[in-house]
């Protein structure tokens, strides 16, 4: 295997990574105002997820830094191409850290209110956008002979793009719900099992829709299909754990879900990485946007002294804060 394919399975994994640790706690922010019914509530919810939600966000800086680094021209075209996208994802990321940050600071419920929903919209407007933006790399963009994206913000809003943003959007609210059960009790961890069985069937429609259309119509292979196919089994898998009340189990099942759906898009995607709708000579591939063997080396040494240390790091984290909590727990503001 050559430096260019590794690194963009190292990407895909990154990815992967993120999708999977982040999407949970996107999920509980976006139901914060559902499953929660009083203030002591709420703070368990956001409870849940403080001491991991910052740490999460490792993964997405290292994967748009690897990109940087080994892809230049796909980093170059993407951020370029689908600049307020991603600069919306980025400002809600922003703010939903500065309200994890700033919502107990004072005990005033106005104060409160305000920055639970700067937590509601920084949670659930990557959800979808992150979607939006997967399934225009996986659909492919105009771009010229230089490589420049040449379209505009109402192309990447397309049906195939908007149906991809569903499926991130009730994915990870279901992720969510399953975490939550995982992670509290008494009435929360009741409301959220149950919550999840209901998004759970719609998140299921919806991803087996993107899926097939995504293998049959956009960009099929033998390897994307069994990756799709292991995707919906997991996904009905984690939903059947939840009914049952295997709570560990169901939270394994929607993380697998997950974690196989953006395989198939990245095996779908192989060996582009941003394709071309004008013509398929425009494509971007890991060979044309790849940085040189010499860069890509050092890289794979860096990657191989430090990965080690990031993942024992944020295990301990998980680890540490294992235990479930409820409302006894939260003492008085």
């Amino acid at each position: 295997m050559d430096l260019s394919t590794l690194w963009f399975l190292l990407i895909a994994v990154l990815f992967i990574g993120y999708f999977v640790l982040e999407g949970f706690d996107f999920g509980v922010g976006i139901l914060l105002p559902v499953l929660a019914h009083d203030e002591r509530e709420r703070r368990v919810l956001i409870n849940t997820i403080g001491p991991v939600w910052d740490g999460n966000e490792v993964w997405v800086l290292t994967a748009g830094g690897a990109m940087f680094a080994a892809f230049p021209e796909w980093y170059a075209t993407l951020f370029s191409g689908f600049y307020l996208p991603l600069l919306l994802i980025l400002t809600a990321l922003i703010l939903r850290g500065v309200a994890f940050e700033y919502r107990g600071k004072r005990p005033d419920p106005t104060w409160r209110a305000r920055w639970d929903t700067a937590i509601i919209a920084g949670s659930l407007l990557p959800a979808l956008l992150w979607g939006i933006a997967f399934a225009n790399i996986v659909r492919g963009v105009p771009l010229d002979t230089d490589h420049e994206y040449i379209g505009n913000l109402w192309h990447l809003l397309n049906p195939y793009a908007l149906l991809g943003g569903l499926v991130t959007l009730t994915l990870f609210t279901t992720h969510g719900a399953v975490f939550l059960a995982l992670k509290t009790t008494g009435d929360i961890r009741t409301r959220a099992n149950a919550l999840a069985a209901r998004t759970g069937l719609i998140t299921g429609a919806l991803a087996v829709a993107f899926l097939t259309w995504t293998i049959l119509d956009i960009r099929g292979g033998t390897t994307a299909t069994i990756l799709a196919i292991l995707a919906a089994a997991a996904l009905v898998a984690g939903l059947a754990a939840n009914r049952a009340g295997r709570e560990g189990r169901a939270f394994l099942g929607t993380a697998a879900a997950i974690a196989l759906a953006v395989a198939t898009l990245f095996a779908a995607l192989f060996p582009n990485v941003l394709p071309s709708t004008t013509d398929t000579a425009n494509n971007l591939t890991i060979d044309n946007a790849s940085s040189t063997p010499y860069t890509l080396k050092i890289m794979t040494w860096v990657a191989l002294a430090f990965t080690p240390i990031v993942l024992l790091y944020q295990s301990w984290t998980y680890w540490v804060f294992r235990r479930r909590i409820g409302v006894r727990d939260i003492p008085d503001a």
